[in-house]
């Protein structure tokens, strides 16, 4: 286990320079999921276990099957996850580095065995703290269980292409905390006295829809419901969320002990608060959480990484990759509820921060006051839109370092222009917590040799180190930080 893993409290960093390649990483070029190709192999190396004495006998083929789904390292020990995770993240590497190799006219060296072939610095998996519950986010969906009743609140399994989706309940899943699951389970009490139908498919009609659960570590819960309103007057919506409201104040719900409750009118699958408004039934209208020494507020469609604990191995790991100091401006692209520039404000001259979600940079304002930041602005809108009439307004002359956290579609390719045409950006750090598609073609165009007819001007951006990071134990999810210099 040497080397695979760090020590609680250490730092990865290794005290020698990386090698000087002009590579890159990032994404899979490759196909084929190495994460579970590596845990079938390990599964069929251990001895059979025995099931989990909280399987029933009746309902354990539908929640194992759930949990294969959900959580596929779910068998395996913690330990042996890291390997399995470890291994696919570098097999990644050495697949998108061979092609990036190729695209710069690199001839690939036999020198070195293809297994220890790489570039750039891959560092040991930071674990996550936390290995079981560890989700602060759970959506529920509504649908026909296996026993065909359709107010069943779960998680889906099997495709609605082939005809076999159930949704089975997920109190059994080893990354779901009990919290979540009894909020749930109420739901599913409540929609079962409901007269009203549920919404499983929007053109066949029905109401009541998925179910959102929120929870911070001081255990404060928030939770969300979502319905359809087809063609319910005012009034007849006001009896519908009194009614859920009673259920969860004075009903059987009062045992789930809600901080808030949330009711979104949805006619689409997913709607924005500016959409479609965030209803307050009662309670707060916000829950917080400590995280880096900052309180942070979080609005009820805010990102904010799912596994707390995690996310600040996670932040370090980002803040200490970006080597800011007092003549840098930092540079918050896709920044959420804007922890990370926030947490780094302390150790830079600005942050600049970035987000779509409206709610999301009201609730970074607000930490950022409520927490005495002054250096810090937050702009909302696309990044791509914002970025570069922010970065003409910047002096050539002063140092920016710039993160990105995209979502799993990836930064889109102005923003990567953007980036890569300001000479001043000279260390970018990239997270990702699934590197494939366009998240691939961005990081080939950070890494290109200049390319005017895709308006790329820029010197080119080098793959430096590489840190994995796992915020989902059970799954083959990993996040991971990049470090590009030019």
């Amino acid at each position: 286990m040497a080397g695979l893993f760090f020590k609680p409290g250490l730092l990865p960093w290794y005290a020698r320079n990386p090698p000087g390649w002009s590579q890159l990483f990032l994404g899979t070029v490759c196909k084929g999921d190495f994460t579970r190709v590596i845990a079938t192999k390990c599964q069929k190396g251990q001895k059979s276990q025995k099931k989990p004495s909280h399987l029933g006998p009746l309902d354990g083929s539908w929640q194992e099957r759930l949990a294969d789904v959900v959580t596929p390292l779910w068998r395996l020990s913690y330990e042996e996850q890291l390997k399995v995770k470890f291994a696919a993240q570098k097999k990644i590497l050495q697949r998108l580095e061979s092609y990036i190799q190729m695209l710069n006219g690199v001839s690939v060296t036999t020198a070195v065995p293809k297994s220890e072939r790489l570039s750039c610095l891959l560092h040991p998996i930071i674990p996550s703290p936390v290995i079981n519950g560890y989700r602060n986010k759970s959506t529920f969906s509504v649908n026909r269980g296996p026993d065909g009743n359709p107010k069943t609140v779960g998680f889906y399994l099997g495709t609605w292409r082939d005809g076999n989706m159930v949704c089975v309940q997920s109190n059994h899943l080893k990354n779901i905390p009990e919290k979540h699951s009894q909020v749930a389970q109420y739901y599913e009490v409540f929609l079962r006295q409901s007269p009203l139908e549920p919404c499983l498919v929007f053109h066949e009609g029905g109401y009541w829809r998925e179910l959102t659960v929120r929870t911070n570590s001081q255990g404060h819960t928030m939770a969300i419901i979502t319905f359809h309103p087809q063609n319910l007057s005012q009034e007849e919506l006001h009896v519908q969320k009194e009614i859920v409201k009673e259920f969860f104040i004075r009903g059987p719900g009062a045992a789930c002990d809600l901080t808030s409750l949330y009711f979104q009118e949805s006619t689409m699958t997913r709607c924005s608060h500016q959409q479609s408004p965030y209803q307050l039934l009662f309670g707060e209208p916000y829950i917080f959480e400590e995280l880096l020494s900052l309180k942070i507020r979080i609005s009820p469609d805010a990102f904010f990484q799912i596994n707390t604990a995690g996310a600040e191995m996670l932040y370090r790991t980002v803040g200490e990759l970006t080597g800011v100091n007092s003549d840098t401006i930092l540079l918050d692209i896709c920044c959420g509820t804007g922890v990370i520039g926030l947490s780094l404000s302390q150790h830079t001259s600005r942050v600049l921060g970035i987000e779509l979600v409206e709610q999301a940079v009201e609730d970074a304002r607000w930490t950022a006051a409520f927490n005495g930041i002054t250096n810090s602005e937050f702009h909302t809108g696309r990044a791509e839109k914002i970025l570069p009439g922010l970065l003409k307004s910047k002096e050539d002359g002063q140092s920016i370092v710039a993160v990105v956290n995209p979502a799993r579609a990836g930064l889109h390719y102005k923003v990567i222009q953007a980036i890569r045409n300001f000479r001043a950006i000279h260390t970018l750090v990239f997270v990702s917590c699934k590197l494939h598609g366009e998240s691939t073609r961005n990081v080939i165009e950070l890494c290109c040799p200049p390319d005017p007819a895709k308006k790329l001007l820029g010197e080119p951006f080098v793959l430096q180190q590489v840190v994995p990071v796992d915020l989902f134990p059970h799954t083959p999810h990993c996040e991971l930080v990049l470090l590009f210099t030019r």
